[in-house]
């Protein structure tokens, strides 16, 4: 499921990019617009999470999404991750728009019919159309979310610091400074409140399926240990055999004794026969064939 998602999203941007050349606009038709613009649409609170505004922009969604997404997928399996991920992007979604509503009413549009735009004056409808919010962040730190809470001890190495980082500490690190950001007003073109917005739904979801885990989304926690206990298990093992094999290459092999077989114990029958022979003829009397088995008798006692 996290590769369809990588190619769903991968195709999508170049999509908006061949269809911008022939003048269709997809970020206005699927992208997410205030719920009080005239372009807005139920659908795109779906379809905006597979939209990206440039080259870097999905990558560094696509690159989380592939390197913590196929953990979580592992865990969860491809149903209830895709459903996480889906739902999580639409709840990114709804508190962008309340966060858009609220910045509304702080600037009382509602009493205005036109704004002013660094001496541009516009409708406040076509200004209103232009609040539009694309991108899979809002799914994506729901993910990071997701790894944090069922792997918190697990250590990461992220640019540019040169130490470990626990999961759970990067996790903490990353709601700071998006609640900071968003904090700070808009500005810089990055809806800080849909990336809090997925962290809050997917936390909100991880707490209730930890809490009813009868209902079929167990929090998977077990599950997910196992995965990277078996992970380092293998890896264990295939040192191992490499340790082994170079071990036995460098030391000679040991010689192995055989013990010698003893000779069949001859029938006491037969013995006692040839010490007759003895005691009433002599030894010579014996022939070659019944010396050897005395002598192999005496061997063996």
């Amino acid at each position: 499921m996290t590769k369809n998602l990588l190619i769903v999203n991968f195709l999508a941007f170049v999509a908006t990019w061949v269809l911008e050349l022939r003048g269709i606009d997809l970020t206005s038709l699927l992208g997410l617009h205030f719920f009080m613009a005239k372009d807005f649409h139920l659908y795109q609170f779906v379809t905006y999470m597979f939209l990206h505004g440039g080259f870097t922009h999905i990558f560094f969604n696509m690159f989380a999404l592939w390197m913590f997404g196929a953990v979580i997928e592992r865990v969860w399996g491809p149903k209830k991750f895709l459903f996480y991920y889906i739902s999580c992007g639409i709840g990114a979604g709804i508190v962008q728009e309340i966060a858009q509503y609220a910045n509304y009413m702080a600037e009382g549009l509602a009493a205005y019919d036109n704004v002013n735009l660094g001496g541009t004056i516009m409708a406040t409808a076509d200004y209103l159309n232009l609040w539009t919010t694309i991108g899979a962040s809002g799914a994506v730190y729901a993910i990071l979310l997701a790894f944090g809470m069922i792997f918190p001890n697990e250590r990461l190495f992220i640019i540019p610091f040169p130490f470990p980082i626990k999961a759970k500490w990067l996790i903490v690190g990353y709601i700071a400074i998006e609640l900071f950001s968003a904090l700070s007003g808009p500005g810089d073109g990055v809806a800080h409140t849909a990336h809090l917005g997925g962290m809050l739904f997917g936390f909100i979801m991880i707490r209730y399926w930890k809490k009813h885990p009868g209902n079929g989304n167990g929090f998977g926690r077990s599950r997910g240990q196992e995965f990277f206990d078996n992970m380092k298990r293998h890896f264990d093992e295939r040192q191992q055999r490499s340790s082994n094999r170079r071990r036995w290459a460098d030391e000679p092999e040991e010689p192995t004794y055989e013990e010698p077989k003893k000779p069949k114990r001859a029938n006491q029958e037969e013995i006692d026969a040839i010490l007759d022979k003895i005691r009433k003829s002599g030894y010579d009397s014996l022939t070659k064939e019944e010396k050897k088995k005395l002598f192999d008798q005496s061997q063996q006692n």
